[in-house]
């Protein structure tokens, strides 16, 4: 089966609708489907929830849909070095589910595997476990966690096959595989889409089972700040 399609829009195509939850991959600025974040951003889709380690940088991934004001709420481990996201939380404006970066991946991991919720010891006794159920394992205390399920999944990978086999490339590995899993329907963006049977079995890091659509497409290189020191002279 080929999966392929021509443009982002096309891949999500009858996909989208106001209020529905959206799965994004990406570590910081690695590994973040831009091509199809700004597909949503131009179809117009409304008061969205995103599932996604970060919402990116003011004028890339995901802050595109907060600067147009399409988010309704994030469910996130880092918002740093993103003003608007920082003003519309402060303001009201915007929802903020927070979760340990190891606790929203597993989320992600069991809505695509069929467990509706876990017990982790991650954040008992902090605001995370604030309203949750709690409960005792071997004398250690566990707080309970719902799995996600999003309507659509956006991922990036390096490359595909024509059936959705994936290969991702270095740290966007870390959240793009279990984003994919958790959608009811899986659109991912690739760098390249080689012909089919010629990825190593054993090098494919998402069977295309979990891969409903595929686009090829340029991305940007982006890269976060890095902070340097001088060298201390010895």
């Amino acid at each position: 089966m080929n999966k392929t399609y021509p443009t982002a829009e096309a891949a999500l195509a009858g996909l989208l609708f106001d209020g529905m939850t959206i799965a994004s991959g990406g570590f910081g600025l690695c590994g973040i489907p831009e091509l199809l974040i700004v597909a949503i951003r131009d179809a117009g889709t409304k008061n969205m929830t995103i599932a996604s380690n970060n919402c990116g940088v003011d004028d890339f991934g995901l802050g595109v849909l907060l600067k147009t004001r399409q988010i309704s709420k994030m469910i996130s481990s880092y918002v740093g070095e993103n003003a608007e996201f920082m003003r519309q939380f402060l303001s009201g404006e915007l929802e903020l589910e927070f979760n340990p970066q190891g606790t929203l991946a597993e989320r992600m991991r069991a809505g695509g595997a069929g467990i509706p919720a876990f017990y982790t010891p991650t954040g008992v006794g902090t605001v995370i476990a604030d309203g949750k159920e709690h409960k005792e394992f071997d004398g250690r205390t566990f707080v309970l966690e719902r799995a996600i399920v999003a309507d659509v999944s956006i991922v990036k990978a390096w490359k595909a096959d024509p059936a959705g086999n994936l290969v991702f490339r270095k740290t966007a590995r870390n959240f793009n595989p279990p984003a994919a899993t958790c959608g009811r329907v899986c659109v991912a963006e690739v760098e390249e889409i080689v012909p089919l049977g010629s990825l190593d079995p054993d090098h494919i890091h998402l069977p295309g089972i979990y891969v409903h659509r595929l686009i090829q497409g340029q991305q940007m290189k982006q890269i976060e700040q890095r902070t340097v020191r001088k060298r201390e002279a010895q």
